[in-house]
């Protein structure tokens, strides 16, 4: 048996030894371009087959056209009215007349970059593989015969959409503008929030066959180095053929794979994005997505909202202690209903007790499986809302609810009280929408938790979750911080939210060293008698 084991272990040893070895960009083979433009030609139409929207316009210019050269980009990812107007246009048009026959023989690839193409970001490269890639990427390619360099000319153009309003993170009152799928766009976005010189921007490409682009975004001198680094290590140890959604990258980077609770955070929002670097966070942006995600994460995250910086001080902490008030409220609103119905009748006072006694005469089924059932049925219909088109959806999940639950309810199968504990916990479920993975599976646990073994098993069960969620951690950060451990001068941004004037300095979990964000004192005063006077 040992030995069967011991074996099987060393085989996926060397089957991942292998992979790694196959999928590490740093260990590929490059091959360089040669002088000869037509085997250089050969070997990209080898690499990039016959696709129709890979396109080579092969010509010539100089002062006679002795100079041959050839332009390969991908119709519909490219500009071409950069490529008509700032490359085509100066090689073939402008230079039979600023060119002599002296000057036609000394053009090479640094006068072509230098003097003859108004493109702003122009690069040389010289491997195939790098050539294919930037070509793959919406880039144009200039080859020369004579030349072992070929230009990478920036010239990406291809459609895409524009900044909205964001879909899952509506606020009253603040900024309404979101992220897109293009990632120099959301670069973009933070570089308006952020207008600083040591915001600092990393790009690197993942993915065996997509070769997404990946964009590490912090600030320096507020983030922590040892967190850069780290998201950096984890980020060039994934190899894997595609990387399409952030999602990939978070169960790739996250500290702990099996829990139910996320180690990353993730927002549309570029103010959010903005406010969480400025606290010394590192963000991953990655094309073709519009969710970027922030790290270290702690729990509290999914409490707070942008809009309670937005607002008055005193409403932004009330609004915050009812979002902790609904998401108790949906994770223990079943198992409490279904541990006092069936173990703890005693503790309901005594009319109530009568009138859910008379609601639930005659209902075949016991509490628990009355409220897994209405569970099911509630999860059912929001994934049917959300998945159907939005004004059917809305729909469904209105129509659909009133008639089940009211159809329930006539037919004798559910009690009455249980609908309404039900129909409760699913509106407040909606209050956190970023606890809702979490809360659903929590929800279901204590509820089987409650059925078996009443308040006793409530209690085990929020035992349970308070000791795993004390020893998770983030990059290093625990995911209760700054509760436990506890630091005191934090709590100013937890359960309330103090005036933005009161919060000196950054969260020190986060930062991990003192940084002050504010000058003291900036509290607001009335003008002195001195100055009325005047």
């Amino acid at each position: 048996m040992f030995h069967f084991l011991s074996n099987k272990l060393r085989f996926w040893q060397i089957l991942n030894r292998n992979f790694n070895k196959e999928n590490d960009p740093q260990k590929l083979s490059q091959v360089n371009l040669s002088h000869d433009l037509k085997k250089n030609l050969k070997t990209l139409r080898e690499i990039l087959g016959t696709s129709d929207d890979i396109i080579i316009r092969e010509f010539s210019f100089g002062h006679k056209g002795q100079i041959n050269a050839a332009l390969i980009f991908l119709e519909g990812m490219t500009d071409k009215v950069t490529i008509n107007e700032s490359i085509i246009k100066p090689l073939m048009y402008d230079s039979r007349f600023i060119c002599s026959e002296e000057t036609s023989e000394a053009i090479n690839i640094d006068s072509i970059k230098n003097t003859m193409l108004s493109v702003g970001n122009i690069g040389i490269v010289t491997a195939i593989d790098e050539l294919v890639d930037d070509c793959l990427s919406g880039d144009t390619i200039l080859l020369i015969n004579g030349s072992k360099e070929a230009l990478d000319i920036h010239t990406k153009g291809w459609a895409t959409r524009g900044v909205d309003e964001p879909k899952t993170e509506a606020v009253v009152r603040g900024p309404r503008e979101a992220f897109s799928e293009n990632l120099r766009t959301n670069t973009t976005l933070l570089r308006r929030k952020i207008k600083n010189p040591d915001l600092t921007l990393e790009t690197m490409k993942l993915g065996k066959k997509t070769k997404t682009s990946i964009c590490i975004a912090y600030l320096k001198g507020v983030a922590n180095d040892k967190v850069v680094e780290e998201v950096r290590r984890r980020l060039k140890r994934i190899y894997t053929d595609a990387i399409l959604e952030s999602g990939y990258i978070e169960e790739f980077i996250e500290d702990a794979p099996f829990s139910i609770f996320s180690t990353v955070a993730n927002s549309e929002k570029p103010d959010i994005v903005a406010a969480k670097l400025l606290e010394g966070r590192v963000a991953v942006l990655v094309d073709g997505t519009p969710f970027v995600l922030t790290v270290p994460m702690v729990f509290i995250e999914g409490f707070q909202s942008s809009e309670d910086y937005y607002s008055r001080a005193y409403f932004a902490s009330l609004v915050r202690m009812l979002r902790f008030i609904a998401f108790t409220i949906s994770t223990l609103g079943p198992a409490v209903y279904v541990a006092l119905t069936t173990f703890h009748q005693e503790l309901i006072p005594t009319a109530l007790l009568f009138t859910m006694a008379a609601n639930r005469e005659g209902t075949p089924f016991p509490a628990i499986l009355e409220a897994g059932m209405m569970m099911i049925t509630f999860e059912i219909l929001r994934e049917a809302g959300v998945r159907l088109p939005r004004p059917v959806g809305q729909a469904i999940s209105i129509v659909g609810a009133l008639v089940i639950g009211e159809s329930a309810v006539a037919a004798g199968l559910i009690g009455a009280p249980m609908v309404i504990v039900i129909a409760i916990t699913a509106v407040s479920s909606f209050v956190v929408p970023s606890q809702t993975d979490a809360g659903v599976i929590l929800r279901i646990i204590l509820l089987i938790l409650a059925g078996f073994m009443g308040g006793f098993g409530i209690a085990i069960g929020l035992l349970g979750i308070l000791i795993h969620l004390a020893s998770l951690r983030s990059f290093g950060t625990p995911y209760l911080s700054p509760v436990a451990p506890l630091t005191f001068r934090d709590l100013k941004d937890v359960f309330v939210r103090v005036p933005i004037w009161a919060m000196f300095t950054q969260p020190r979990a986060i930062a991990w060293h003192n940084s002050q964000r504010q000058e003291f004192r900036l509290k607001p005063k009335p003008p002195s008698k001195e100055r009325d006077d005047r």
